[in-house]
């Protein structure tokens, strides 16, 4: 619901009335208003910053271009450990490549910053430091927090986040007022924070303004799908190419593919009726 000031400045003005102008030297309040509204048939424009995703077909469906970075994010998958870092990766490399790019550009004898951390909470697998360089994702740079309990995950991600932390949190059982309270503590960080939950979850409300379904796809593809968004719904399917660069230079064309369905076995033939055996075994015993 819009107070008389900003209904006003939505609507057209009436004919033969001029736009309203603020005072000499200051912007009109349609100036004042850009990126902060926008109109719900129509992707948000905010003026809060975003990460772009590495994938460019994603980012034309993200508002803002990226994945916000004042905003918890909601991560929705079958399948916990696989397809959150695949999907992320590309976007977490860039943040830290945008961190080492000041002290690149101010020459050789600066002191490379301090990498900001991301914090690994409650991952359903032990992290796979190999794996993760691979990907691209600096070591120095990651810490593991393991949580004994729910409560224990929800407690280290709200600290994170206070702090301006990156985090990517595995919260299964987190509840709608629980996710609300760490969407309210991101408003005032500039670090991405991803939340991993169980495909069901899509079922309940959150507080989050966006939130994927991500499902893995034909080959080494991935097909996601907008559930939430600050804009108008989303419909079908992405389907994005996320092949590890590690292993990317490893496949050939054919490789890359998916693997055609097997053929179905073909049906076995009907068995014959046994036949009687002529040894003195296979005689039918007399009853007395």
């Amino acid at each position: 619901m819009f107070s008389a000031p900003l209904a006003a400045a939505a609507s057209p003005p009436p004919l033969g009335c001029a736009p309203m102008q603020g005072p000499p030297g200051r912007p009109s309040l349609e100036a004042q208003l850009q990126g902060r509204l926008w109109r719900g048939s129509s992707l948000s424009t905010a003026a809060d910053p975003t990460l772009a995703s590495g994938f460019t077909a994603l980012d034309a469906e993200l508002p803002g271009g990226g994945w916000p970075l004042r905003a918890v994010t909601e991560l929705l998958t079958p399948q916990f450990g696989v397809l959150e870092w695949r999907l992320l990766a590309p976007a977490l490399r860039g943040w830290w490549a945008a961190q080492a790019l000041p002290a690149a550009t101010a020459g050789r004898r600066a002191r490379a910053p301090a990498l900001r951390s991301l914090l690994l909470i409650n991952p359903p697998h032990t992290p796979h430091l190999p794996g993760l360089q691979a990907l691209g994702l600096p070591h120095a740079a990651l810490v593991w927090v393991s949580a004994g309990t729910p409560a224990q995950a929800l407690w280290a991600a709200e600290q994170a986040i206070k702090s301006r932390v990156a985090v990517l949190a595995w919260l299964p059982e987190a509840r709608p007022e629980q996710v609300r309270r760490l969407q309210v503590n991101a408003l005032s960080s500039d670090a991405p924070a991803f939340l991993v939950r169980p495909e069901r979850a899509g079922q309940q409300s959150s507080a989050a303004p966006l939130r994927l379904v991500v499902q893995p796809g034909e080959g080494w593809g991935l097909n996601v799908h907008l559930l939430k968004r600050r804009g108008p719904a989303h419909e079908g399917w992405l389907e994005l190419p996320a092949v590890p660069g590690a292993v990317e230079p490893l496949l050939t064309a054919a490789k890359r593919k998916p693997l055609p369905a097997p053929m179905p076995a073909p049906a076995p033939a009907p068995a014959s009726p046994p036949t009687e055996r002529a040894d003195a075994l296979a005689r039918a015993v007399l009853q007395a």
